[in-house]
């Protein structure tokens, strides 16, 4: 019996899958003994333990069946397939929060994702591909694996992560925090995710920035929270327009916002302070890019000028590193340390020590702190690149920018209608454009963009905006002068 592997997945399931197509070709007939499981890994050169567990996946299919005593035989005919169950579509939502998810959240067309046949994109929340980045961390991975206890990792983080977090964050943004305050989470959703379980029960009023980071939106309506939205202008949230009877829990984006770029002012950061502690609610801080800044000073978190202990303050290595790393920090007053950690146990347990105790000694080295400062310099070229090439287009009105990894636009003399048209003569142009509008409530009454620039180098910054203003003319195109005769 001539047997092929094919090279994909474990050995047992290839040697299963190679049984089962000489099975359906007929080389093994109804009937017909195997060899033992030692003969036949003997002959290929396998384990007993491998052979067997190939035996067993052919037993539960029906295509075999033992005898004891006896050995193993062919059946004469395999069961038919079981009838597949109906689509989960199908069934109506099991709980609140399913129909909640079913209404907010369509992973199928997320926004942001990659634009497929074009040769250049805008695509915005993508890091810097930098080589020796990925050099670097697969030594430290390497270097650390043999030292990372096998078992169960703390439920807030390992210790070594933590301190090393609390250092970063005192030292770059004026954090005020203990190691024992910091959690080590999956990302900032999780984050997001683990304060809405904490602070807010369904139906409690939250507030967002209006426009707001939609990844944020999503989590808290399914979640259960009544969202407000409250407008940004060019000094950041418009603390003036608050809720007047309070809101349970406020997330916003104080130190670059998401995604107009507004630095919050100092003005209206005591005052949002202030705010929170009249009316018992919590303050949400998504630092999400505030290390990225070059051309202006860092504003002071808003966690450092926090005196009651009402600001949760998230970060994320994702941005800093690649997004593969799902390593993010969620830094709590005391007060709700142990909620916290509940809920985190709650939800995983823990998350993974081996990326913690890698990204731990890469922070300890020196080798975090030299790729930031590496990314901050790319990105500034790359900001520098897009802005002067912008302002050659008279057509986009530029929300001017200091730090982060994209600008926001809106274009000008082109009625809403009109952003479909203009989206698809950029792609037929081989140019991929990202819109505003899921980060909104309400559609806002203009087009605008969102131009992302950390994955493009300055060449192709400038290729892709000959393609935008291309696109601009073709939809857009220059008003013609009327000329009266006389």
């Amino acid at each position: 019996m001539d047997l092929v592997l094919d090279g994909h997945g474990p050995l047992y399931g290839q040697l299963a899958r190679a049984l089962a197509e000489a099975i359906a070709r007929g080389r093994l007939r109804p009937g017909e003994r195997l060899p033992s499981t030692r003969e036949l890994a003997l002959r290929l050169g396998l384990s007993r333990r491998t052979v067997n567990a190939a035996y067993e996946r052919l037993r539960s299919s029906g295509r075999i069946r033992g005898c004891v005593g006896s050995g193993s035989f062919v059946e004469a005919s395999p069961p038919p397939p079981r009838p597949r169950p109906a689509a989960s579509a199908a069934l109506p939502a099991q709980s609140a929060y399913s129909r909640r998810g079913r209404q907010v959240c369509t992973l199928h067309d997320l926004p942001g994702r990659p634009i497929p046949g074009v040769r250049y994109a805008f695509q915005y929340s993508l890091p810097n591909v930098n080589p020796r980045l990925s050099s670097a961390w697969q030594r430290t991975l390497a270097k650390v694996a043999p030292y990372v206890k096998p078992n169960y990792p703390p439920v807030a983080g390992l210790a070594e992560l933590r301190e090393a977090v609390a250092e970063h964050v005192a030292r770059s943004r004026g954090v005020v925090c203990s190691a024992e305050d910091v959690f080590i989470v999956h990302g900032t959703q999780q984050a997001i995710a683990l304060a809405a379980r904490v602070l807010v029960d369904p139906g409690e009023t939250v507030v967002l920035e209006e426009p707001h980071y939609f990844g944020a939106r999503q989590v808290l309506q399914m979640h259960g929270a009544e969202v407000v939205g409250v407008p940004v202008d060019g000094d950041g949230l418009r603390v003036d327009r608050l809720p007047a009877a309070g809101a349970k829990l406020i997330y916003l984006t104080p130190s670059h916002q998401f995604p107009t770029g507004a630095v919050l002012s100092p003005q209206r950061r005591r005052r949002l302070l202030d705010y929170a502690a009249r009316h018992g609610g919590w303050i949400v801080e998504d630092d999400y890019d505030g290390e990225f800044r070059s051309d202006a000073s860092a504003a002071p978190s808003l966690q450092s000028m926090d005196r009651d202990g009402r600001v949760l303050y998230v970060g994320t290595f994702t941005k800093v590193m690649f997004p593969a790393l799902r390593l993010a920090y969620l830094i709590v007053p005391p007060a709700l340390r142990e909620d916290v950690r509940a809920a985190k146990w709650a939800a995983d347990f823990g998350t993974g020590a081996l990326e913690q105790s890698a990204l731990a000694h890469f922070i300890r080295s020196g080798a975090y702190d030299r790729h930031l400062r590496t990314a901050v310099r790319t990105l500034a070229e790359r900001r520098a690149a897009l802005r002067a090439g912008l302002a050659r287009i008279g057509a986009l009105e530029v929300l001017d920018a200091h730090a982060g990894m994209h600008l926001m636009a809106w274009v000008r003399g082109l009625a809403p209608a009109r952003q479909r048209e203009l989206l698809e003569q950029a792609r037929r142009r081989g140019l991929g454009l990202y819109t505003v509008e899921t980060f909104y409530l309400q559609p806002p009454p203009r087009i605008g963009l969102m131009l992302g620039f950390s994955a493009l180098p300055a060449t192709d910054i400038a290729r892709a905006l000959r393609l935008l203003e291309d696109a601009l003319l073709h939809v857009r195109p220059p008003r013609t002068r009327r000329v009266a005769f006389a």
